[in-house]
């Protein structure tokens, strides 16, 4: 079914496809990078397709490469059973233009996927909601899954923060998201004694 759904694209998309492939089972397109929301939309909508399910985004570092990196998403139909994966390839050299198309709009767990993709390869997606880093803290430098990131770096030490209201982003509450839980949760001994004997 997947090879349907190539051949679909193809049709309605003739100048966004720059190849096409399988690999052990896998089938995939490969799109221009300012068609890749575009095709997503399509594919996600289109009746033949109805790729509700984005399953997987991420990168990867060809350092030898122009353009350097390729986006890759896995897409996934639950009604239809098939899937697809899709590439883009971006990037300089250098890795400072790391750009293509945010696809929050048209699923939500594009949201964390895209976060982590940023902060582990520096790939920027444009018309993000909320794009920060997701594993490591702010004041880190680089970008850790880039081929060129030295194993033995050492980031810049960072101040413990002591703020008792620092302003949370939305699902997390000021007392949620804490690394060692809860400060503010009182134990109640009696009901610790009661659970022991």
């Amino acid at each position: 079914m997947s090879k349907a759904l190539i051949e679909l694209v193809k049709k309605n998309f003739p100048d966004a496809v720059l190849e096409s492939h399988s690999q052990l089972g896998d089938d995939t397109l490969v799109l221009a990078p300012g068609r890749w929301k575009e095709v997503c939309l399509f594919l996600k909508d289109n009746p033949q397709s109805d790729m509700d399910m984005l399953t997987d985004l991420t990168a990867v570092d060809y350092p030898d490469r122009d353009p350097r990196f390729e986006v890759v998403a896995h897409l996934y139909s639950l009604q239809r059973g098939h899937r697809l994966r899709l590439k883009a390839k971006v990037g300089d050299r250098d890795g400072e233009t790391v750009e293509i198309d945010t696809l929050t709009e048209l699923w939500a767990s594009a949201n964390w996927m895209e976060r982590e993709c940023f902060d582990m390869f520096g790939v920027k997606f444009l018309g993000h909601p909320d794009l920060r880093r997701i594993l490591t803290y702010p004041e880190f430098e680089g970008h850790p899954l880039r081929k060129d990131y030295p194993a033995d770096k050492i980031q810049p030490l960072v101040q413990y923060r002591d703020e008792p209201n620092i302003d949370k982003v939305a699902p997390f509450g000021v007392d949620e998201g804490m690394s060692f839980g809860r400060q503010t949760h009182a134990r109640n001994r009696g009901d610790d004694d009661s659970r022991m004997n």
